[in-house]
């Protein structure tokens, strides 16, 4: 690497790349746009490389760029851990994150085992609940940050999404389901149904879809994005669930549920972290952030 590469250099680019904006990161950085395009510019001439395009206002990582931030979040990361190792009596304090559904089966176990590992004297609170719920919570400070769906345009003031994969709303039933190979129309009139709550993200995509069939009339039997009462009925009878994908994914690797082709490409939505635009980024959260967005470079979503 070469000399002249400093850490103000890594973060100013990890920065840019979490937000899509230097106008943005300049702001929450309290430092001139003009300094941190400077900052940009400099890394990009050290490292003889294009590391962003530009796409309308947003930059939008290049191939080298999106591989150099895997590779840089890995190195702070390492740079935390030394940092705390020095300090093995000293009390962490605590990161708060709210977790949706939608990534607390798969995803957040495998990022809550990495910060744990590189940072052990954080405690790590950890809130579940509705949509409405966690981003009232963030909203007044209870939390630091929100992993889950994508907040709905309404509710995006003073607040920031930073996208990290798109994930599918599925249909699943029981392995075995009578009706499973039927046309998934005549197995939703003839099967009970469980429907995410009227508050849930996901909820108005599959109400479209289901109008999209001429079912918009079709009344659940129970409504639930929870894993273990949604998976414990499904599992025992010959209901039918639209659920986040990632929500049942070990059971779909499994062979316990398996997944009734929609036929659509809409029932999607983007997951990632909701944080409050207002202040600096603290080193917790944003480590945090940063082991979230490795996982899911390395997978650990899917």
């Amino acid at each position: 690497m070469h000399p002249a590469i400093k850490l103000r250099h890594i973060r100013a680019f990890l920065a840019i790349a979490a937000e899509g904006s230097l106008s943005a990161v300049a702001r929450a950085q309290g430092i001139s746009q003009p300094a941190l395009s400077r900052t940009l510019a400099e890394l990009e001439a050290l490292l003889a490389v294009r590391l962003f395009r530009r796409e309308g206002r947003r930059l939008i990582l290049t191939e080298p760029g999106a591989l150099f931030r895997h590779h840089a979040t890995l190195g702070l990361q390492a740079f935390a851990a030394g940092a705390a190792a020095l300090r093995p009596g000293t009390a962490g304090g605590a990161v708060r994150v709210g977790v949706l559904p939608t990534a607390a089966t798969r995803l957040f176990p495998a990022v809550a085992l990495r910060f744990r590992a590189l940072a052990p004297e954080t405690v790590l609170t950890v809130e579940t609940g509705p949509h409405a719920y966690l981003m009232h919570r963030l909203r007044e400070g209870a939390i630091d940050l929100t992993l889950g769906r994508m907040p709905a345009a309404a509710e995006m003031a003073g607040l920031t999404f930073e996208h990290l994969y798109e994930e599918p709303v599925v249909l699943v039933a029981r392995s075995g389901h009578p009706l499973a190979a039927a046309p998934v129309a005549e197995a939703l009139r003839a099967s009970p149904l469980i429907l995410p709550p009227a508050g849930a993200i996901i909820r108005r995509a599959v109400d479209d879809y289901l109008v999209s069939l001429g079912l918009g009339g079709l009344r659940p039997a129970w409504e639930t994005v929870a894993l273990a009462p949604g998976r414990g009925i499904v599992a025992g009878s010959d209901a039918l669930w639209f659920i986040s994908r990632g929500v049942v994914a070990e059971e779909l690797d499994s062979g316990a549920l398996r997944v009734l082709p929609t036929g659509v490409g809409f029932l999607s939505g983007a997951v990632g972290l909701t944080r409050r635009q207002a202040g600096a980024a603290t080193p917790g959260p944003e480590l945090l952030a940063q082991i979230t967005r490795a996982a899911v470079g390395e997978g650990a979503h899917g």
